[in-house]
């Protein structure tokens, strides 16, 4: 999830399911933060599951003195990223929920759905739905779009992407493309470029 200050107004970008291609005319001016998962929303005040594939305008959740306010100190900057990423953290400085880490460290690890609600003490559907407010889908999904991130950091880095699709646990090259293209709207290469 993320923060983002477009020309003077905040908005908050939910997970996203499928992919969204965003667009904005040359020049416009903006700046974000991207949440580690999990953590928006405590800073935003909402489950993630109320925000999930939507844009919605931080007045909507917050007051909206409270939004202007924040995008006034903002805009007023003269490097309005870095004062959102100071604002922002000031904000927020909550420890990631203990539950959240769990499942986080759990998916990353590659743990099944079944162990891991079990480690956590929880059941299938319970994990789900504390899934769908803290990261605004299940943990299958959570695995995949984790898995993409690496993915595409190992892509970034130079590697090849037979490499990078071996690497990341994708069956091949062209399992981590349509991937790519079904999370993010565009193929590796052109997301890379």
């Amino acid at each position: 999830m993320d923060l983002l200050w477009i020309e003077g107004e905040l908005v908050v970008a939910g997970p996203d399911s499928r992919a969204f291609v965003g667009r904005s005319e040359v020049g416009t001016r903006f700046a974000g933060i991207r949440f580690a998962p999990g953590t928006a929303p405590g800073f935003l005040g909402v489950p993630a599951r109320e925000v999930l594939d939507l844009k919605v305008p931080l007045a909507d959740l917050w007051s909206p003195g409270r939004s202007r306010w924040l995008a006034d100190r903002i805009g007023r900057s003269a490097d309005p990223a870095l004062a959102l990423e100071e604002i922002a953290g000031g904000l927020f400085d909550a420890a990631p929920d203990r539950l959240v880490s769990q499942v986080l460290r759990g998916v990353r690890r590659g743990v099944a759905v079944p162990a891991l609600a079990g480690s956590v003490g929880l059941s299938e559907r319970q994990l789900y739905r504390r899934c769908l407010d803290a990261f605004g889908y299940g943990p299958k999904m959570l695995d995949r779009v984790l898995r993409l991130n690496l993915a595409l950091d190992r892509a970034r880095r130079g590697l090849p992407l037979a490499e990078v699709a071996a690497r990341s646990g994708y069956a091949d090259q062209a399992h981590f493309t349509r991937d790519v293209k079904a999370l993010t709207g565009v193929p590796p290469r052109t997301l890379l470029a």
